[in-house]
């Protein structure tokens, strides 16, 4: 069971987002705060109770757009402490989700929040915190990897992954059909596929050799077009990157 801390400056989101709440079994308790400074007041209540204390808060469901202290920043104080609660950041805007999972959130949940999202929201933060220690993960397939999507886990069929985007802990993997987020570092699967035809390019992305199209250079800048994509490729790893291409192209 969970206790809960919303944080919203918006009085009917905050309203809504507490409804939502309490309506999930899962969750044992749920607060709200209209503001960081509140909700970081409550959170150090919780920290010095213990997190198995009264006042002990699992997770904080966190808006970012806030007067003063924003939902990023917070954050990243909470990153700071010994043994802080999980995040999930509700917010109306698409364009923070890279912060957000750098700052090792468990979701990013979008404005309107729907009932079966936020449930989805619940369902991760559960996981996350009485997950046992990380061990390996072997694939039931070493030609697909596992995805998860809306409860559905699907298998996505390595061949057809064009590159790879870090985010975080997390790496985004594209595909001519759409684009799939993973909880695997992007060094992992650098290593994994490695013999399968994957080079790194830039400290953010991993490409597929295959799905390179063009090699362009342009005032010292090198990058690559892969399926109508360019992308950048970073001074360290242009050599490497041509002379793969060279050889592939010579075989």
């Amino acid at each position: 069971m969970l206790r809960a801390l919303a944080v919203d400056d918006e009085p009917p989101s905050l309203e809504e987002l507490l409804y939502l709440l309490e309506a999930d079994p899962r969750v044992i308790s749920v607060e709200g705060a209209s503001d960081a400074t509140a909700a970081l007041r409550r959170i150090n209540r919780a920290l010095d109770s213990g997190p198995e204390g009264d006042e002990g808060i699992d997770v904080v469901f966190l808006d970012i757009h806030m007067p003063g202290l924003d939902g990023l920043d917070m954050a990243r104080l909470l990153a700071g402490f010994a043994k802080p609660p999980l995040v999930v950041f509700v917010t109306a805007h698409e364009g923070f989700a890279v912060q957000a999972f750098d700052l090792k959130a468990v979701d990013y949940v979008l404005k309107p929040v729907r009932r079966e999202r936020l449930a989805e929201a619940v369902r991760r933060a559960v996981e996350q915190r009485d997950a046992a220690p990380l061990i390996p993960v072997h694939e039931p397939d070493p030609d697909h990897i596992s995805v998860e999507l809306g409860g559905v886990t699907r298998f996505v069929a390595v061949e057809d992954i064009t590159h790879v985007e870090a985010q975080g802990d997390y790496a985004r993997l594209h595909t001519a059909q759409g684009s799939h987020l993973v909880r695997i570092p992007l060094s992992t699967l650098e290593e994994r596929w490695r013999t399968r035809g994957f080079v790194r390019i830039h400290r953010r992305h991993l490409v597929a050799l295959g799905h390179i199209s063009e090699l362009r250079l342009d005032a010292g800048t090198v990058s690559v077009l892969v399926d109508s994509v360019e992308l950048q490729v970073s001074r360290r790893h242009a050599r490497e990157l041509r002379d793969l291409l060279m050889r592939r192209t010579a075989g």
